[in-house]
């Protein structure tokens, strides 16, 4: 069995995954109580919540499991907050030396590549492996708050990022967009709730959008444009609007996505499409990209809501169905705040 822990931001995650019967536990502890009064991530008080919660997690996890059937710890070790990465790390280091197993760091942007097969291992995991390479190659995006990139995986697993963010990424332009507003954070799921009551025609926002060749995404115009649109606008108006601003401004994210993951893939012949990250949990989103691999005649494979957000759930998973994570001695693993898939 592989123990997973994750800190790359602001939760602190625990996992448990058995090969032969998948995930079996998951423990988290948020922070998104306590970021929210300051409107966004404070490095050192995520890194602080760390030292504080991976403990007690590590206490639950361990009456929960039987540890003595630990056979590898797998740790993110990058990209993500350094004096965060650093706390789980270290964590996993002390770990496996308690457990005389080995250790593996995974990319924390390869494990959300990897979580929507998650699913498909938990229907059937004696039969996982004919049924993944029958999905194979596979086009993936992945949509979160620090990053937004599409990637195709080959027959043999390997990861070829094709297009990312020029600029912000589409979870932080949904952020930015609802500090605009003063709706609060994280501002991507209050955008969602009242963007469900207005109209997403109602204003005019960029999407971004270049030629067919060019499938990096920008998102810092539409950011900008709703600036400039709140300025015109009175506080009154701006209250009795703000559904129809956020449903303009969604929709405005949500199609610059679209396009270029349906550009992508009319480019190659893919069995399927993959949607991860924290922004995978837009329902708008998810319904768009399933109505587009419909199109297409391939299957949406979304991550369950559960491994969308920062989870170690992932971790584990990659740190077993990726190839290129391997066993590296204790003293050896370090952090890569910036590392790239």
């Amino acid at each position: 069995m592989i123990l997973a822990l994750e800190s790359s931001c602001d939760e602190t995650a625990l996992a448990v995954f058995d090969p032969a019967l998948g995930l079996q536990g998951e423990w988290i502890h948020s922070q998104i109580a306590l970021h929210g009064r300051y409107g966004g991530v404070v490095p050192d008080l995520a890194t602080r919540e760390h030292l504080r919660n991976v403990a007690p997690l590590l206490a639950r996890a361990r009456a929960e499991t039987d540890f003595s059937r630990i056979t590898q710890v797998a740790v993110t070790h990058g990209p993500g907050l350094a004096g965060c990465l650093a706390i789980g790390v270290a964590a996993a280091k002390s770990l496996a030396l308690a457990l005389r197993v080995p250790l593996v760091g995974v990319n924390h942007l390869r494990g959300h590549a990897f979580s929507p097969f998650i699913a498909i291992h938990a229907q059937a995991p004696a039969g996982f492996e004919a049924r993944f390479e029958a999905l194979l190659p596979h086009l993936g995006l992945v949509v979160s708050g620090g990053n937004t990139l599409l990637f195709t995986m080959d027959r043999a697993r390997r990861i070829i990022v094709i297009a990312s963010t020029k600029d912000d990424a589409a979870g932080e332009a949904l952020d930015k967009g609802a500090k605009l507003l003063a709706l609060g954070y994280p501002g991507g799921p209050l955008i969602e709730k009242r963007a469900a009551a207005g109209r997403a025609d109602a204003y005019d926002f960029p999407r971004g959008n270049g030629p067919r060749s060019d499938l990096d995404f920008s998102f810092s115009g539409l950011k900008t444009s709703l600036r400039y649109q709140l300025e015109k606008m009175s506080p009154a108006e701006i209250e009795a609007r703000t559904d129809d601003l956020c449903a303009s401004y969604q929709q405005a994210v949500i199609d610059a996505l679209v396009r270029k993951t349906g550009f992508a893939l009319q480019r190659d012949s893919f069995r399927s499409l993959g949607l991860s990250g924290g922004v995978a949990n837009n329902r708008t989103l998810r319904a768009s990209l399933a109505t587009l691999a419909t199109e297409r005649g391939i299957p949406l494979l979304a991550a369950e809501p559960k491994h969308t957000g920062d989870n170690a759930g992932m971790i584990a998973f990659a740190a077993w169905v990726d190839p290129s994570v391997q066993s590296v001695e204790l003293a050896a693993l370090g952090i890569e705040p910036s590392l790239t898939l």
